[in-house]
């Protein structure tokens, strides 16, 4: 299938908008099919590992201020990051480029099934979840997108009869124009708005995940999110409802357990292995998108053995009965909500990172009332401590270096504590990612 796709580029022009490493078997690709490829990108590449293979490939690469100039390539793919509507992006469109994605392409040809996840928080966790009850089930699952593998790259191995799980970004919903056959919402709150114009921008491209679903379609919703909740009256197919709050949802969760709308217990509360409320939530969508497919059996036979995704409260060590969490994917103050009320006993915090323009006041309240200290660091330390402050919260310092931050919170714990590491922001400020900031993170812990 990709060969004869490529194939129809062959001495015609490819360009790629945003290069990183997942853009490389792609590429390859189309450079193999006698494809032209040109690579732009606002940054210098030149000291990227794959900088000189490619070029010596015959690879054009556009950087700097001027990468959207005079694009005249047949076929244009974005990376997620890169906004749809930039100026030269919309010139190129005029001209007759097809501007596309690798996600955009893959849905287009993707031959099984597809279940795809979005939301602010939790999607990592319950895509992942899906997968694993598939595979357990005995299905064969590819596990992609914002998460896993390059899925367009894989095309050719994936059969009818497989599964194709996927996590979509916001950045990757504005380029989609079809919709999975199972799409799941875990819920919206403000993120990215350094990215998107504003929140209704956000909200939008989170309501692109079904926007384009047809009546055999499924769309899972948590009711006790007030964005997810009001997407249900613009659903093309059946809605499928969660809740941690009320009994009224197709599949609902309290102390006890996960309960079906018939009030069946799936999941007594005590063998599922990871911790939170938040995790009621992902069990509970993770359920639902794929309950005729997975017995409840399975269901279980899943949470008694799922031990977390790295970076998502991810428990690191123990230090003299102090225990240290990496959950370095909690780039936003809801994640970080959740991720305190996840614990019992007492919290040193670690926060702070790269500004996404997101309002800290929600972390207010609840770090005065849940966090015994709190440490922060990065490009957002300031504006957290004025949430603080306005709020009365004085068990705090600020601190220049990531190294410096975690052997601070460190010393502040005693016996019982648990150093938990919970930025509320992005990581772009000292890191290149998420992943990045959590494994220096648990380099410093295994040091100390």
């Amino acid at each position: 299938m990709l060969k004869e796709y490529a194939s129809e580029y062959c001495k015609k022009s490819v360009g790629f908008v945003g290069m990183g490493v997942s853009n490389l078997p792609v590429i390859k690709l189309f450079i193999a099919a006698g494809a032209k490829c040109t690579v732009r990108d606002k940054n210098d590449l030149s000291s990227r590992d794959f900088y000189n293979g490619l070029k010596n490939a015959g690879v054009e690469f556009i950087m700097g201020e001027g990468y959207l100039d005079n694009i005249k390539e047949s076929l244009l793919f974005l990376s997620p990051a890169v906004r749809p509507d930039l100026e030269g992006i919309n010139v190129a469109r005029l001209n007759g480029t097809r501007v596309t994605s690798e996600m955009e392409e893959f849905f287009r040809l993707c031959p099984c099934k597809k279940i795809a996840v979005t939301g602010s928080d939790g999607k990592t966790t319950t895509t992942t979840l899906i997968a694993k009850l598939l595979e357990a089930e005995g299905c064969k699952v590819w596990l992609g997108g914002n998460i896993g593998i390059n899925l367009f790259a894989t095309l050719d191995e994936i059969q009818t009869e497989d599964f194709a799980v996927i996590e979509l970004s916001s950045f990757q919903l504005m380029k989609l124009s079809e919709s999975p056959n199972v799409a799941v919402v875990t819920n919206v709150a403000p993120n990215h708005l350094d990215w998107h114009t504003d929140m209704n921008e956000y909200v939008e491209a989170k309501k692109r995940i079904f926007a384009f679903q047809d009546k055999d379609s499924k769309l899972v919703l948590n009711l006790d999110d007030e964005y997810a909740e009001s997407f249900a009256k613009a659903a093309k197919g059946s809605v499928a409802s969660i809740s941690g709050n009320t009994e009224n949802g197709d599949i609902y969760f309290n102390e006890k357990g996960i309960f079906s709308k018939e009030n069946e217990l799936l999941v007594a509360d005590d063998e599922i292995r990871i911790v939170g409320r938040h995790n009621r939530y992902n069990y509970a969508a993770a359920y639902s998108a794929v309950r005729d497919i997975v017995s409840v059996e399975t269901l279980r036979k899943v949470a008694k053995e799922f031990g977390g995704v790295e970076h998502r409260i991810e428990f690191v060590r123990e230090i003299n009965g102090v225990k240290f969490y990496n959950s370095s994917i909690d780039s936003s103050p809801s994640r970080t909500t959740a991720c305190i009320n996840a614990f019992i006993t007492p919290v040193i915090a670690i926060c702070g990172g790269y500004d996404k323009n997101i309002p800290y006041e929600p972390l207010g309240e609840l770090f005065r009332e849940k966090v015994k200290y709190t440490v922060l660091c990065g490009a957002t330390a300031k504006k957290i401590a004025e949430v603080f402050e306005k709020v009365g919260y004085s068990e705090y310092t600020v601190l220049d270096s990531f190294d410096s931050a975690v052997r601070f919170a460190a010393s502040k714990a005693v016996c019982g504590d648990n150093v938990v590491l919970t930025p509320a922001s992005a990581s772009f400020d000292m890191f290149k990612n998420f992943a990045e900031r959590g494994n220096v993170f648990k380099t410093i812990v295994n040091s100390l």
